[in-house]
């Protein structure tokens, strides 16, 4: 037992008869007698099927692969040309081996964390336990990071091991303080019927917790038992989402993530054919490059910063609860609270904050007009002064795994105003991209 107030679980070791199942302090603070048993369960699932010797047997496999593609590059720039030729083959399919070994073993690391839920749900008789200990769970990492005056170290370091992936607690934790089984399922849409759930999950060693909770509730129903969340309620609401707009925007979206690299690549297409043409000297290759890369810089901009013309008034839960929400997408928003902290409580001059208001906890993203250096000196300076404030802010709220906002306006209760600035050097990358561009076009 680890003397640390976090609530986690995990096993290591590398036989059932010697591996050890790891509990801590916090585990018992905000766990019921009956949560903590499908806990220990749930960990004993580990140990019976063996997970972490099949965890790193699949790990030594694919870690292997790289070492066949660091060995095949050193000797590939040595030889002649036929090792040469022969290492480079080599190299690149070892690379592909790890690339795609790495993804089947996260994987196999989600896959595990259903067995061993399931291992639970039959060893206890009690699924409805374990979805309230994972939704608990997160709502006490959740509850300790708001005081903690650094990252916990058992958190951070036991990530891939733990029960629960903790950079997923702020949405599941969030919408438990409001403690009522509906509300807490609408946050739980957005795991299992948005695309970019899915697509976070994909880089994950654990499941969404949305999806755990739904899996368990149908072993509730297959035992007879009646389930802890209503999820054919969840279930009806998801379906009848609007698809077009869920899965268009996610298309788009990720079309957007390159939109410098796509901007680049119509301008080096636009700029080979002017040239070959004998429309324009070669010179004409940079200029239209930078100009795409400019221009696909200025829309990815327009699309994660829209303005604030339609601004709305929020709270936290309800932003969780929202199924369309996406990592690049920003939705403006006006959210009021009180600013509890830093955003990364390890780092004594951070930028970032954390804001509570009457539902939850999210995390406000600062970007100063000098950028690192203003953002440091924004921490060093102004930061403590801050905290304990009463404010209503400005931004862009977004969700991946954990939920954010990038902040344009903070103002407090006492009138101090706080601007930051994501879209300005963004846009000035972007127009000077431009101007640069037409500039060498008017000299050559």
């Amino acid at each position: 037992m680890i003397d640390d107030q976090n609530p986690t679980a995990f096993t290591y070791g590398s036989l059932p008869n010697t591996a050890r199942l790891v509990v801590s302090q916090g585990l018992f603070t905000y766990l019921e007698d009956d949560e903590i048993a499908t806990v220990y369960a749930h960990e004993l699932g580990h140990i019976v099927h063996w997970d972490f010797a099949v965890m790193t047997l699949a790990s030594t496999l694919v870690q292997i692969t790289y070492l066949i593609y660091t060995f095949a590059r050193r000797l590939g720039r040595s030889g002649g040309e036929k090792i040469k030729n022969a290492a480079g083959t080599a190299a690149a399919v070892a690379y592909v081996f790890y690339i795609v070994g790495t993804y089947l073993l996260l994987y196999l690391s989600r896959t595990r964390e259903y067995y061993a839920d399931h291992f639970a749900a039959e060893a206890t008789g009690n699924p409805n336990a374990l979805s309230r200990a994972l939704v608990k769970i997160a709502y006490g990492v959740l509850e300790e990071s708001k005081h903690a005056a650094e990252p916990s170290r058992l958190i951070e370091g036991t990530r891939a091991l733990g029960i629960y992936d903790a950079k997923a607690a702020t949405a599941t934790g969030t919408a438990y303080q409001i403690a009522q089984p509906q509300q807490l399922g609408r946050v739980f849409l957005w795991d299992m019927f948005n695309p970019w759930g899915w697509f976070m999950e994909f880089n994950s060693t654990h499941p969404l917790t949305g999806k755990r909770v739904r899996a368990l509730s149908t072993y509730a129903e297959q035992l007879g038992l009646e389930t802890e969340f209503d999820f054919s309620r969840v279930v009806a609401e998801g379906k009848s989402l609007d698809k077009k707009k869920l899965y268009g925007n996610f298309a788009l979206d990720v079309l957007l993530y390159g939109a410098e690299a796509i901007g680049i690549l119509i301008g080096l297409v636009v700029g080979l054919l002017l040239f070959s043409a004998e429309i324009a000297s070669g010179t004409v290759i940079l200029t239209t490059v930078l100009i795409g890369f400019g221009i696909g810089t200025l829309i990815k901009t327009a699309v994660m910063f829209p303005d604030f013309q339609f601004t709305a008034s929020s709270d936290v839960l309800n932003l969780m609860s929202d199924p369309y929400a996406s990592p690049l997408r920003g939705k403006p928003i006006r959210l009021k609270g009180e600013l509890i902290g830093r955003g990364d409580a390890g780092y004594q001059f951070g930028s970032d904050l954390k804001l509570q208001d009457r539902t939850g906890m999210i995390y406000l993203r600062y970007a100063s007009r000098f950028g690192a250096f203003g953002n440091f000196f924004f921490g060093m300076n102004r930061v403590k002064n801050l905290i304990g404030s009463p404010v209503s802010t400005v931004g862009w709220f977004r969700r991946g795994v954990m939920p954010w906002l990038d902040l344009a306006q903070l103002r407090t209760d006492a009138g101090t105003v706080v601007n930051s600035y994501h879209r300005f050097w963004l846009y000035v990358t972007g127009g000077g991209a431009i101007i640069l561009g037409l500039v060498i076009l008017l000299l050559f």
